[in-house]
């Protein structure tokens, strides 16, 4: 499919440091010309639709294994395809972040297969560590389905975060780099749930929004990244040295949000409808296109 195939998008695909065989697949079975074609289609969303800004994403590492820690939102993914996206448009050298995904979804089998040959894998404890011990970077919502999940009127409020990343984190040696995702919440505004047609499709939750259609406005985000975090143990730490550093996790990320919320207001207040932004918007935050 040679329209599926963005010029840009395939270049970026072919620096990533992935090791494709003759056949074009990774030793996780990660597809090149898989990834070519979704980022391809996640590039009009990212740049167009959602017109997506990131901060400071140099914090992000080059090269090793880390995890990307963040608030979950807005009823459908937007925040997933869009942070994966940042990291091979805007980053130099481009990453590949590795989600671990719901059990549900890869139930599908057409789903099944796509996540899996562009890199995103059930939420296994065994994935996350085979991934990590190969030096790749993990993608990790630790809310879970319950953060998409919110309605619009909790938006922004963080869910309990399990405790399961920081545990493997440590057990790996993995820096954590927080990070908030803004604009989910407004693009997709969440009503209420439709449990019923969840019961029947096999999902978490239906979303119904306040235009009746679970679809996502085109409201710009915004990605803020924080400091990487470390913290020391081997991951057999009491529970309540464990939940110290959740909270120490969860805290940053709250601190994130609220500068990016602090910023968007300000933003809105001050440009035209749909969002442009400049460096001139966001003196000294590192805006970065």
């Amino acid at each position: 499919m040679q329209f599926l195939e963005d010029p840009e998008i395939a270049d970026r695909i072919d620096r990533l440091s992935l090791g494709f065989n003759a056949y074009g697949h990774d030793p996780f079975g990660v597809s090149r010309d898989h990834l070519v074609q979704f980022f391809t289609l996640l590039k009009f969303l990212y740049r167009t639709y959602f017109r997506v800004k990131v901060h400071h994403i140099d914090r992000v590492p080059d090269a090793g294994r880390a995890m990307l820690v963040g608030n979950h939102s807005g009823g459908l993914p937007v925040d997933g395809g869009m942070l994966l996206t940042s990291l091979i448009l805007d980053k130099d050298p481009p990453r590949l972040a590795h989600g671990m995904v719901e059990k549900f979804a890869n139930q599908t089998p057409f789903v099944s297969t796509w996540f899996s040959r562009v890199g995103q894998f059930t939420g296994l404890p065994e994935h996350a560590v085979a991934l990590l011990e190969a030096e790749r970077m993990l993608m990790v919502f630790p809310e879970g389905a319950r953060g998409t999940g919110k309605l619009y009127d909790q938006r922004y409020e963080l869910v309990d975060f399990g405790s399961g990343f920081i545990r493997l984190a440590l057990q790996t040696g993995t820096p954590i780099v927080p990070l908030a995702f803004i604009g989910g919440e407004e693009a997709i505004p969440v009503k209420f749930h439709w449990n019923a047609l969840a019961r029947l499709l096999g999902t978490p939750y239906f979303p119904v929004t306040s235009y009746g259609l679970p679809l996502p406005l085109p409201v710009a985000c915004t990605i803020y990244f924080g400091e990487p975090m470390v913290f020391e143990g081997n991951g057999q730490e009491a529970d309540a040295v464990i939940q110290e550093y959740v909270q120490a996790v969860k805290d940053e990320i709250v601190r994130l949000i609220d500068r990016g919320r602090q910023l968007r207001r300000r933003r809105l207040g001050r440009l035209a409808p749909f969002g442009q932004v400049s460096e001139d918007d966001f003196p000294g935050e590192g805006v970065q296109s």
